[in-house]
């Protein structure tokens, strides 16, 4: 079935299909849809879930993490502030090993005070423990909401899952999607089944203290959790592929790279339009490609590396900047680029931030410099003066 949604509408519905027992809301701009569309599911009995209205995001997240515990088919949803203030259960949950699945639309974070979207809320959580996805289409973001389930509740990974979109770009923006049938979905997403949890049969110790002699070992085995959430993401999309028809790619997806010679690394909604300005360019004479990475974490470090290896120089575009030294993406790559004996010049750009337009002539700026050269880190929308130039 086809349904013209918008992105919020379409993680909604992928979310349905995938029947979690346990929802635990708490609206927040540009999430608010999600949780909307999915009490109204919920009463008219399309989805058969407990649908509780909590007071703050941390109460959604502790919530999720009870549910969890007794062995439910969790889901919440967040943006921005919301993220952070519930940012200390985010390691409990990880830490408990708790699958649940949240998705974060992505906003900037205060002050000053702003509703719009940059990624700064998502990725100062790389550290949390949990997975994190990048979706850039409404269509992948209802795809990945079913997807979610499957990989962080595989026995091997055991990891909370957090599906990132972006603000406002795409949870308020409406295209065409592919609704699959539940008959379908249920064929790829079994139910869920866990000993990680409560049983007054079998009764046992959960979220405990670990003392200095132990401590370790659990965050080894949870750092081990995410590795192997890889190949399950592989596995999964296989799966999925031959289920419902749409292919994906695993940790990145690569554009016309295969000769590039001049790279854009970016990540969200704004690779398609670094993909058209690729194309552009090509018509020019200028070899450029472009790296959409769809995961944070587990982070493609092999993949990027080898995609990056033969090219003369690549910039990293980025919603998000660490104050005072980088953008968190970047450094994830230029690391990946290092562990693997690859010495490539990178230059990192930061855009979009609170929400600002990133154009088509900024992408082609950015494919100009680094053919030519320019600053280490630049900000887009700031003159060459405040730049350090």
């Amino acid at each position: 079935m086809k349904k013209f949604l918008s992105g919020n509408e379409a993680f909604a519905e992928g979310i349905r299909l995938a029947r979690p027992q346990v929802i635990s809301a708490y609206p927040i701009t540009p999430q608010t849809i999600v949780v909307e569309r999915l009490s109204e599911m919920v009463e008219d009995g399309s989805l058969k879930a407990e649908y509780v209205h909590v007071e703050s995001e941390h109460s959604a997240m502790s919530c999720a993490i009870g549910a969890s515990a007794a062995g439910a088919r969790a889901f919440t949803a967040t943006s921005s502030q919301g993220l952070l203030y519930m940012a200390e259960c985010l390691y409990y949950a990880a830490g408990g090993r708790f699958p649940i699945v949240m998705m974060n639309a992505d906003r900037s974070t205060a002050l000053p005070w702003n509703i719009y979207g940059d990624q700064r809320d998502s990725l100062s959580q790389l550290d949390s423990g949990w997975i994190q996805a990048y979706a850039e289409n409404a269509q992948e973001a209802l795809d990945l909401a079913l997807m979610s389930y499957r990989i962080a509740e595989d026995k091997r990974v055991s990891t909370p899952y957090m599906a990132n979109l972006d603000g406002f770009i795409l949870t308020h923006t409406y295209e065409t999607v592919d609704i699959p049938d539940s008959e379908q979905a249920d064929r790829f997403l079994p139910p869920y089944e866990t000993d990680n949890r409560i049983d007054f049969e079998n009764p046992k110790n959960m979220a405990f203290s670990a003392g200095p002699d132990t401590n370790s070992i659990f965050k080894y085995k949870e750092h081990k959790g995410i590795l192997a959430a890889k190949e399950v993401i592989s596995e999964t999309e296989k799966d999925f592929a031959e289920i419902f028809g749409r292919e994906y790619t695993g940790l990145i997806e690569n554009y016309r790279t295969d000769d590039a010679e001049y790279v854009i690394v970016t990540l969200g909604s704004i690779a398609g339009l670094c993909r058209e300005t690729a194309d552009r360019l090509r018509e020019s004479g200028v070899k450029a490609g472009v790296v959409r990475i769809r995961y944070m974490r587990p982070f493609p470090n092999e993949e990027i590396a080898e995609v990056l290896s033969n090219v003369k120089s690549y910039a990293v575009l980025e919603k998000d900047i660490s104050f005072g030294n980088e953008g968190a993406v970047f450094t994830n790559v230029n690391s990946a680029l290092k562990k693997a004996g690859v010495s490539v010049k990178g230059y990192n750009y930061i855009g979009g931030l609170g929400g600002q337009n990133i154009s088509a002539s900024d992408i082609e700026k950015i494919y100009s410099d680094i053919v030519n050269g320019t600053d280490d880190v630049n900000f887009i929308g700031i003159g060459d003066e405040e730049n350090g130039k």
